[in-house]
């Protein structure tokens, strides 16, 4: 595959009385599709992929797929699971369906196990297991579980490893991991609100909860880094912060789907036990 790059978006997915609402999601996808996004993430964190049925993530990597047929945008599901043994049969099912490539969580709820050791044998079985391409998917946030530079760095030497979607915020971290990264490992800022600086120092694009809402300024800020526009680069970066605390971490998934109401998409309300943002916080 081509090297990765651009401005994704991890997709929400949409419920109706706990359902997946498809003809819902149907509607969002004609608006990223007809985006300046690069590609659409589906099963990432704002997914809610934790709150999905094995049957159901299949019909909802399948349903994107189809929607995005024809279209350029690049299709990546997030298919990590608790079990190597699951993880890779998910992401055979993602490449038989059309995924480009797949994002990978390591398992967590073992937290104690969860060794450099175990975490690098877990990607490398994955690595050579799949038919796509992985990347890797650092969310400590969510996980409890930071993938150090030195494990990310030994794991992109892996011919099927092609990536990094890095949600820590730890520039520092990105920063090395680029410096000692091959040129056609492709770094990913995983929040809008550090975008900028992640381009910065070489990051390949971003995987954004903002770029649901606001795909195209979020691609607008690394086509002004692609053309040595820092400053209006920096300019709209900052305009974007409050916005992207809102979505993100401030209200999470409910904040998202809210922002998304607002936007004129399909948002409703995540699966229980998260909870619909309030009504005081939706001003």
């Amino acid at each position: 595959m081509k090297k990765l790059e651009g401005i994704f978006a991890p997709i929400p997915t949409p419920f109706q009385h706990e359902e997946i609402a498809f003809d819902k999601l149907a509607r969002n996808m004609d608006f990223w599709l007809d985006s300046k996004l690069s590609g659409i993430v589906v099963m990432g964190s704002n997914g809610e992929f934790v709150s999905l049925s094995p049957e159901e993530k299949r019909k909802l990597i399948n349903n994107v797929c189809d929607l995005a047929n024809g279209s350029n945008k690049t299709i990546i599901a997030g298919t990590g699971c608790e079990s190597t043994k699951e993880t890779i049969e998910l992401t055979k099912y993602a490449s038989e369906a059309g995924v480009v490539a797949a994002l990978v969580l390591s398992p967590n709820y073992y937290k104690r196990s969860m060794t450099d050791s175990l975490i690098k044998n877990f990607y490398i079985e994955v690595a050579d297991a799949s038919p796509i391409p992985i990347i890797l998917y650092n969310m400590p946030a969510n996980s409890s579980i930071n993938l150090s530079a030195k494990i990310v760095i030994e794991l992109s030497r892996h011919p099927n490893i092609i990536g990094l979607k890095d949600s820590s915020g730890n520039i520092v971290q990105i920063a090395e991991i680029i410096h000692n990264t091959g040129k056609d490992f492709s770094v990913f800022a995983g929040s809008a609100s550090f975008l900028f600086p992640s381009l910065v120092v070489g990051a390949k694009g971003g995987t954004l909860a903002l770029a649901n809402v606001l795909p195209n300024e979020c691609v607008a800020i690394q086509e002004l880094v692609d053309i040595g526009d820092y400053n209006e680069a920096k300019e709209l970066q900052f305009r974007l912060l409050d916005i992207n605390n809102a979505v993100t971490s401030r209200w999470g998934v409910a904040g998202l789907k809210a922002a998304m109401e607002i936007q004129g998409l399909y948002g409703g309300e995540p699966r229980k036990p998260l909870l619909p943002l309030g009504e005081k916080d939706r001003v």
